[in-house]
């Protein structure tokens, strides 16, 4: 992509759109285009036409989605499959229709089978069921893959997709009913912290293993893909190592600061055994993430502070 490439970041106030944003314009790119959802209601078809009818964009990074943890995907499974499906339909066909050069498509690791091989290797898709807890929202991203490698096969276009592992960071969701785990245990340690709780707890045994990426390293491997990478095969994009969510906690209530106890609701769900990412493909393509765990918790955990203000529920 040239430094002046007129580019459209769809989701750039997500958690992984807005870190694209930044890896962005740290790498140089002024010419962004980007539509909140009152601008642009990614779910109508007429407006996302119009969209790009008039705008033109020469690439897209498709990071908007309908996203949440385990309880909200089971709250709300319509919402999950229809909105999605919706919105990646409505960006892709129309990016291919007005001649965008290049499309990037943000799938996640919840694509794979429950009980796949550890880790993970992209070439494991669709050869098991799925964790049901969130499969809607799984078939959903699993659909975009595949129209995007349609429109490879049938028109050429330059459709990559890119699957994260767990993401967190600056930006992230910290809504104690629809949040992942990460955001989550950090506002629960704090606000225990501030109460002077003498227990927190943690869903489920503590023992499923899980991978997370810091949003600003996704960032970095978005747009370092979209500069190297033009392939019908999808991606893996995560660290190659993950931790029990027990350990997660006990490093979240070392960060925080909290000196109490962790205890275990065992009447609720774990989710997947575990999901760590085979990164082979994406090390063979020269990137690697860089972010530490624990710095990473630390970082997230300054911004909480210097927001949560701005967090409901």
């Amino acid at each position: 992509m040239d430094l002046d490439a007129r580019i459209y970041v769809a989701g750039h106030r997500g958690l992984a759109g807005s870190a694209i944003v930044r890896a962005l314009g740290n790498a140089g790119y002024r010419n962004l285009v980007v539509c909140t959802h009152a601008e642009l209601d990614l779910t109508s078809q007429a407006q996302v036409e119009a969209f790009f009818q008039s705008q033109r964009p020469e690439y897209v990074f498709l990071a908007a989605a309908k996203v949440g943890g385990i309880q909200a995907n089971n709250s709300f499974p319509a919402e999950f499959i229809r909105d999605n499906l919706v919105i990646q339909t409505n960006v892709i066909h129309s990016a291919w229709a007005s001649g965008v050069r290049k499309l990037q498509f943000l799938g996640s690791s919840c694509i794979y089978p429950k009980l796949a091989p550890q880790p993970m290797p992209e070439t494991c898709l669709l050869t098991g069921p799925l964790e049901p807890t969130n499969e809607w929202y799984a078939v959903a991203k699993i659909a975009g893959i595949k129209m995007c490698q349609a429109y490879r096969r049938q028109y050429g276009f330059d459709a990559i997709s890119l699957m994260p592992t767990n993401l967190y960071g600056p930006g992230d969701n910290f809504h104690l009913d629809n949040s992942h785990v990460m955001p989550a245990l950090i506002r629960k340690f704090h606000e225990a912290k501030q109460r002077g709780d003498h227990q927190v707890v943690m869903w489920g045994t503590g023992t499923p293993r899980r991978e997370f990426l810091h949003v600003d390293d996704l960032g970095a491997a978005a747009v370092y893909l979209m500069q190297h990478y033009s392939g019908e095969d999808i991606v893996n994009v995560g660290v190659g190592d993950d931790v029990t969510i027990r350990e997660l906690a006990e490093t979240i209530k070392a960060v925080v600061g909290y000196d109490g106890e962790i205890v275990q609701d065992l009447g609720k769900p774990d989710g997947t055994p575990r999901k760590l990412m085979d990164v082979g493909r994406l090390s063979h393509l020269g990137w690697r993430a860089r972010i530490g765990l624990r710095e990473g918790i630390e970082q997230t955990y300054r911004w909480f502070l210097e927001h949560q203000g701005d967090f409901r529920g």
